[in-house]
C-alpha cells in the first residue's frame, strides 16, 4: 500500500504544479479517470475529465494562479491536500468583475484515486477571506487582543 499512496500523492503533486500552475490541462488526460467525479462543482462546470479542465481553465483565466502545497498526505487511495493559491484577480469570477488585487487564498483538497488517477474530489476553501480580499465584502475591523 506504501508504493500507491506514494504514487497517488505523486499524481496530485503534479496535478498542482504541472495542471493548475503551469495549464499543461492535456495531462488530465493521463492524470484523471474519463468519470472523473466533482463533488462541489463550479457553475457550469461539468463533471468527468473534461469538467476537470474546465475547473482549472476557470481558476486559471481569473487568477493566474501559483498554488504551493503545504501539506500532502495520503492514507490509502485518499491524498489530502492543504494548499495556498497566491494570485491577482485579473478575469471575471462568476460575476465577480476582476480588481487588480493580488490575493492569497487557502484551501483543502481531499481526492480519491483509482489505479492511481484522480477520481473523486472535495474541497473546502476560505471562501470569506477570499470575498474580503477581492473587495466583495468589506474589511473586518481588527479584533481586539485578549487582555489576559
Amino acid at each position: 500500500m506504501a508504493g500507491n499512496e506514494s504514487r497517488n500523492k505523486e499524481t496530485v503533486r503534479r496535478f498542482y504544479e504541472e495542471v493548475a500552475n503551469q495549464g499543461r490541462l492535456e495531462l488530465i488526460d493521463e492524470m484523471a479517470v474519463p468519470d472523473h467525479v466533482e463533488h462541489n462543482p463550479f457553475p457550469q462546470q461539468s463533471q468527468g475529465a473534461e469538467g476537470l479542465k474546465q475547473r482549472v481553465t476557470m481558476v486559471r483565466a481569473a487568477f493566474n494562479p501559483r498554488f504551493t502545497i503545504e501539506h500532502l498526505i495520503a492514507e490509502g487511495d485518499q491524498v489530502a491536500v492543504m494548499w495556498s493559491n497566491r494570485g491577482t484577480h485579473v478575469g471575471d469570477w462568476f460575476g465577480f468583475a476582476p480588481t487588480g488585487k493580488e490575493i492569497n487564498t487557502h484551501g483543502v483538497d481531499i481526492h480519491l484515486l483509482r489505479d492511481g488517477r484522480l477520481a473523486e474530489h472535495w474541497d473546502v476553501v476560505d471562501l470569506l477571506d477570499f470575498l474580503t480580499k477581492v473587495g466583495v465584502l468589506p474589511t473586518p475591523p481588527a479584533t481586539a487582543r485578549s487582555q489576559r
